[in-house]
């Protein structure tokens, strides 16, 4: 997971949208803005967002969902699954480092397809990482796979992995995830690369 920066001039902002409980339209609305802006990529796993795929406006902090203070900073997308087993664990793990924290990179590491907390002393990072299971077993398995198989497939083709990567988002952005992992990895500024979805 990397740091997300919210859009002051974000469209959701600029047309005062409110997500309303039970009314699917007008939340679709705010579903796509976040999607054209997160560039199809769920907060949590940086998995691309399939047409197929279950997908939820995550309120980050749940208990200011439905109040006044629900709002376009606590939204984000993120794929159904990490949702809903977020969505019970919140009182457990508080305080907690918010995602768009201006120091959230240095303080969770990306450490070799590995998620951890810079500093053992540091709470809120360590609540973030078991609130929304940044230490998943399976996922962290499955981003190591990719890095592994995304360098072997850079080796064959002989190119850089900034031409690499390019060729993969202009045939099929789904072959994109794990966007933190690529920027550590490769070296090079994946989310500049990949252009914002009309």
């Amino acid at each position: 997971m990397r740091r997300i920066i919210k859009d002051d001039n974000s469209e959701i902002v600029t047309q005062d949208l409110k997500y309303i409980e039970g009314n699917s339209a007008k939340n679709q609305n705010i579903s796509k803005i976040l999607f054209k802006e997160q560039k199809g990529f769920c907060a949590y796993t940086e998995e691309y967002i399939g047409r197929a795929d279950a997908r939820d406006i995550e309120h980050f902090n749940p208990n200011l969902k439905g109040t006044n203070n629900d709002a376009y900073s606590n939204w984000f997308l993120v794929k159904h699954q990490w949702n809903s087993e977020k969505s019970s664990k919140w009182d457990k793990y508080q305080p907690v480092l918010y995602p768009t924290d201006e120091n959230f990179n240095s303080r969770i590491i990306y450490d070799n397809g590995d998620y951890r907390v810079a500093t053992s002393t540091d709470v809120e990072s360590s609540n973030l990482v078991k609130l929304i299971k940044l230490d998943d077993l399976i996922l962290a398995d499955e981003r190591k796979k990719y890095i592994r198989r995304k360098k072997d497939e850079i080796e064959k083709f002989g190119q850089t992995a900034n031409e690499f990567f390019d060729i993969l988002i202009q045939a099929d952005i789904k072959q994109i995830s794990y966007l933190r992992a690529i920027q550590e990895e490769f070296g090079i500024d994946i989310w500049n690369m990949i252009p914002q979805p009309q």
